[in-house]
């Protein structure tokens, strides 16, 4: 048995993303530069060797699961003019080679996806040169997630911006889905995944976006789990600087959908805030612990103070009334090794 306290690193480590290889664990996320927009310009040479540029997203790494170190960041920053704040990086790995989704663009504006190759975990990763949806018709769209299906299929779900409204869906920021024809091209047949239905998700009322006031509602951080032979979206909901921020699901026979997440009408069923201890907790990804079968959500969490966000695990539990997580904790806890 082996033990850990939440937060399992001290740093800036938002929007975790965690994933095994080769019997290591490695964690990447948004530090506090690419939050920010404070990533470090390119050097002014534009003939200096692309491993002397800046590089962006940390990673961290284990050989436990437990204790977490910082080996470096992972991305050769990309053209500039993209923007300076790139978001919540994950890696998919097929074939003998690592790819890196994130988005990057202006704060709050001008987000677009895209992806970096690698031939090593640690990468130093660098981008294809293309996004992955058209800037001109999708101009905000972050949190790429892959996903593998069983039969190999990759797809892709990620968030992005709707301002239609039907029935009781509210406008703002919404989930998507789409097929990878490559790892590092969607087939271009998206469909809606999940919108917000609920007050608990609004982000801000009264919002200037797209030249009209909102009231706008965020759906984010899309993360898959085929369990049982259906399809469950995890996904953090609501204004990520509060203490209504928290993570809950849609459900589907279909890796395409439709997606439902009925009964979260109130608050999110699957990770929530706890007044007074944790603030915040969200972002998740999902990953098996070193004894080969207990399952780990991965999340981020705000330090008392509002200073930062950090990297947090507990464990996930599929109870008959849906998946739960065993957290947010902050005391010691213990997990199985073997």
């Amino acid at each position: 048995m082996q033990t850990y306290t939440n937060p399992v690193y001290q740093g800036y480590f938002a929007d975790p993303f965690v994933w095994q290889y080769q019997g290591v664990y490695y964690a990447i996320g948004t530090g506090a530069a690419e939050a920010e927009g404070t990533v470090d310009e390119v050097a002014s040479d534009l003939n200096v060797d692309l491993t002397h540029k800046s590089r962006v997203f940390p990673l961290l790494r284990s050989f436990d699961f437990c204790n977490w170190h910082f080996v470096g960041n992972a991305l050769l920053r990309p053209d500039p003019a993209l923007g300076d704040n790139f978001w919540a990086p994950e890696v998919a790995y097929s074939d003998g080679q690592f790819y890196l989704y994130y988005s990057v663009g202006h704060k709050d504006k001008k987000h677009q996806l895209r992806v970096a190759t690698s031939d090593t975990p640690l990468g130093p990763y660098q981008d294809v040169g293309e996004p992955l949806l058209d800037p001109n018709s999708c101009p905000f769209a972050i949190d790429p997630h892959p996903f593998r299906d069983d039969d190999g299929q990759w797809y892709l779900f990620y968030a992005r911006d709707v301002l239609d409204i039907s029935d009781d869906l509210r406008v703002g920021t919404a989930l998507f889905v789409d097929r990878l024809q490559t790892m590092t091209k969607l087939t271009g047949a998206e469909k809606v995944v999940l919108r917000a239905r609920s007050d608990w998700q609004r982000f801000l009322a009264n919002r200037l976006m797209y030249g009209e006031i909102y009231d706008w509602h965020t759906l984010e951080g899309p993360c898959v789990r085929k369990y049982q032979g259906k399809y469950y979206c995890f996904y953090s909901g609501g204004r990520w600087e509060t203490e209504n921020y928290g993570v809950d699901y849609g459900v589907a026979d279909n890796v395409m959908g439709p997606y439902s997440d009925t009964g979260n009408e109130t608050s999110p069923r699957v990770l929530k805030s706890v007044p007074d201890f944790v603030r915040g907790p969200g972002h998740n990804s999902i990953v098996v612990s070193p004894d080969g079968n207990t399952e780990y959500m991965v999340y981020h969490a705000w330090t008392n103070n509002m200073d930062k966000r950090q990297i947090c695990l507990d464990k996930l539990i599929w109870t008959p009334e849906g998946p739960r997580c065993q957290g947010p904790t902050w005391t010691p806890q213990t997990i199985t090794s073997y």
